[in-house]
């Protein structure tokens, strides 16, 4: 019996500028979606009676309002879902807020939309009002809590495994086709090349090395893999985290709080000795209110995110991410005598000679 499986939409090709090395188009690919780690992601439930979509009634010409608000048991799955990837170790927080525009991170709860997220800070360029989130069937229901965990996988910035161009899987393309098409999932052909047949970049793959247990592979039913001869039968993960997957996060979101960030003290530059996905941490903190910029200098394509210390956590303030430019991130944002601020700078690669460095003025 064919489940409901996770039904990402299309998202259109990175555009980076022409000539770019492969080693540094790699990096970008890698590391574009994942976000800085130390970041604190709020997450809201959309419940209010205006969050719903208005969708035509087959056969009769006339609309209905489906709303995105989920039941107490459904967001208590969510939460629970949080708690276990939190409990990974991960350096990536996760913090419920009730205000949507706080919120990185919005979750509905659509029926007959699919199960669906937004892939790391994609979200970051979803309108305030809409969701990064869908679950749109009831999670509470027995084996589903792996969909939850899955979709959290995506807002994490994972991708799905089975299309690693590593698992070297031979799916018998038109047998798909008609599976999927049918229920429960009812997917077009453009859905399901976008989430089962697409092979991705090796690049974009969470790893070298395919993971069938990993919670981002789709459960697959029998006779629609040809080769390799053990998973005619299908796909089965287990629909948790497997080892590789903490070892892909860990790697990406080590724990924080380890060491003290260095100071980053305004008009002195601080180097930058980091390999390709490494990140440095600095603090600052003003010694006079007013507009600074911050910025980075060097050959080199980097994600650099400015936050500000409010109630203890972290808050975003501004950020900028200059991969694949001949530009150095830098944002320009006021900061006020008194507080405590975190640079966070993340390297995609470095693609000159010289020294990389990050300064306040």
């Amino acid at each position: 019996m064919t489940r409901r499986l996770c039904s990402l939409p299309r998202q259109p090709a990175p555009s980076f500028a022409p000539g770019l090395t492969a080693g540094r188009l790699g990096a970008l690919l890698a590391g574009r979606r994942m976000w800085v780690n130390g970041t604190v992601l709020h997450y809201c439930f959309l419940d209010s009676r205006s969050d719903a979509s208005v969708i035509p009634v087959p056969g009769s010409g006339e609309l209905r309002r489906v709303p995105w608000a989920g039941g107490a048991e459904q967001r208590d799955v969510v939460r629970g879902c949080f708690r276990e990837w939190q409990d990974l170790g991960i350096g990536v927080t996760f913090a419920e807020v009730g205000d949507r525009h706080e919120a990185e991170l919005r979750i509905g709860f659509q029926t007959g939309a699919g199960s669906w997220s937004a892939v790391g800070r994609d979200a970051l360029s979803t309108g305030r009002g809409e969701r990064t989130v869908n679950l749109g069937w009831e999670v509470t229901a027995p084996g589903e809590r792996g969909t939850v965990l899955h979709q959290l996988g995506h807002a994490l910035g994972m991708v799905h495994e089975h299309q690693s161009p590593f698992a070297g899987l031979h799916w018998d393309d038109e047998a798909v086709y008609a599976e999927l098409a049918g229920p429960p999932n009812f997917w077009s052909r453009e859905t399901t090349y976008t989430n089962v047949l697409r092979r991705l970049d090796a690049c974009a793959a969470g790893g070298s090395v395919w993971d069938p247990q990993s919670v981002m592979t789709l459960p697959i039913g029998p006779g629609l893999v040809l080769e390799p001869e053990q998973y005619r039968g299908g796909l089965r993960p287990p629909g948790v985290p497997s080892p590789a997957d903490k070892e892909f996060v860990l790697r990406w979101y080590p724990p924080t709080g380890l060491s003290e960030p260095a100071a980053l003290v305004p008009f002195r530059s601080a180097p930058l000795g980091l390999g390709p996905g490494e990140q440095a941490d600095f603090t600052v903190e003003p010694p006079e209110t007013r507009e600074y910029t911050v910025g980075v200098f060097g050959d080199a394509d980097t994600v650099l995110v400015v936050f500000e210390e409010r109630d203890g956590e972290p808050r975003f303030l501004a950020g900028h991410d200059d991969g694949g430019t001949p530009d150095n991130a830098a944002v320009r944002v006021r900061l006020v005598r008194g507080r405590r601020y975190t640079v966070r700078v993340r390297l995609y690669s470095t693609w000159g000679s010289g020294e990389t460095a990050v300064m306040c003025w």
